[in-house]
């Protein structure tokens, strides 16, 4: 197989656990890597340990992989962009991004979010804050990735989708490796959206687990939950075969069962009647998933699109619903064709 394997420079914006993972992968093909986390102070102990401690211990940083806590240094005459922070503070990263020169950078997400204010997916953040940004330069890489399993190189598929298909590409070869296949796609939304919407699916398939319900209930759960996304993403624009695919139901199936989920296990602590903030302040790590709870019950209202199993999650998250009622709502709602 011919892959154009040319070393690229590449700042990865996010230290944690998926954004060092994912450093160390392109590290490990031969690209010159700049892993820049915000905090002075912890990019510090990243250098001197030679481990990320608090998100990915276990795991050797090399004594050559540049770590910084300066943004300009992250991105300064860099191939690729690679945000991988937490979608709620894409917008205050990507403010302090606008200025700084893109020369012929690509810039790709690989946060899979949508911002509870405006609604917006990662890369209609990046297109809000520097419209300046050209759209066939932006990219999103999404699919079923567990950072620890990367970590491990046990074989793992994902997709990077763009607009502009060449640069769908361009990524695409940039990241492939014998145990990251990646696929490329010109369905940014649906890449998007399928990425950011099944983490609602995880919460609530973790609901099910933490209740002590079986795999009959896990298998129609993953099934309807696959027919909301789908659902709402072709509502906004997005193909309903991306669904089908490793950014929807690929992704789906992973993180509603992988007891490495963090989405599954808010969700898990729920059913078992733990209170949500509870659980978020015994975890070091963000469940994507909380936040984008309220964003898709917001978006389904939006477009008139129902999303039963959406809104019972929402309630259950934010309204403080007891989650065996929202079973049993789910369960007793009018009967109807399959679709």
């Amino acid at each position: 197989m011919n892959i154009d394997r040319s070393a690229l420079d590449i700042g990865v914006l996010g230290a944690g656990s998926w954004g060092t993972t994912l450093a160390l992968h392109l590290y490990g093909l031969g690209h010159q890597v700049t892993l820049w986390e915000f905090r002075p102070d912890a990019a510090e102990r990243l250098r001197s340990d030679h481990e990320n401690k608090e998100f990915l211990p276990g795991i050797p940083l090399p004594d050559t992989l540049e770590i910084t806590s300066d943004l300009g240094e992250a991105c300064h005459g860099k191939d690729i962009w690679l945000v991988v922070v937490p979608s709620h503070v894409v917008r205050s990263v990507v403010e302090r991004m606008k200025n700084l020169p893109l020369d012929d950078a690509i810039i790709v997400t690989a946060t899979k979010g949508i911002e509870n204010r405006t609604l917006y997916r990662v890369t209609e953040i990046f297109q809000d804050t520097c419209p300046q940004w050209p759209s066939e330069r932006i990219a999103a890489l999404s699919g079923p990735s567990l950072a620890s399993e990367v970590c491990m190189q046990i074989p793992t598929s994902v997709v990077v989708a763009s607009e502009f298909l060449p640069t769908a590409q361009r990524v695409q070869h940039a990241f492939f490796s014998p145990y990251l296949r990646v696929y490329a796609s010109e369905d940014l939304i649906g890449v998007e959206l399928g990425g950011a919407l099944k983490n609602v699916i995880a919460i609530a398939a973790g609901i099910c687990d933490g209740l002590g319900y079986g795999d009959n209930t896990k298998g129609a759960l993953l099934t309807r939950g696959l027919a909301e996304i789908s659902r709402l993403g072709m509502a906004m624009g997005g193909k309903r075969v991306t669904f089908a695919g490793l950014s929807g139901m690929g992704d789906l199936i992973t993180t509603c069962n992988s007891p490495h989920s963090r989405n599954r296990h808010v969700g898990e602590q729920i059913g078992r009647g733990r209170k949500l903030q509870e659980i978020l302040d015994d975890m070091v790590m963000v469940a994507e998933g909380v936040k984008t709870s309220q964003s898709a019950y917001d978006l389904s209202k939006r477009h008139h699109i129902p999303m039963p199993i959406t809104e019972e999650a929402y309630y259950v998250l934010f309204h403080d619903k007891d989650p065996k009622s929202a079973v049993e709502d789910l369960m007793m709602r009018d009967l109807k064709v399959e679709d």
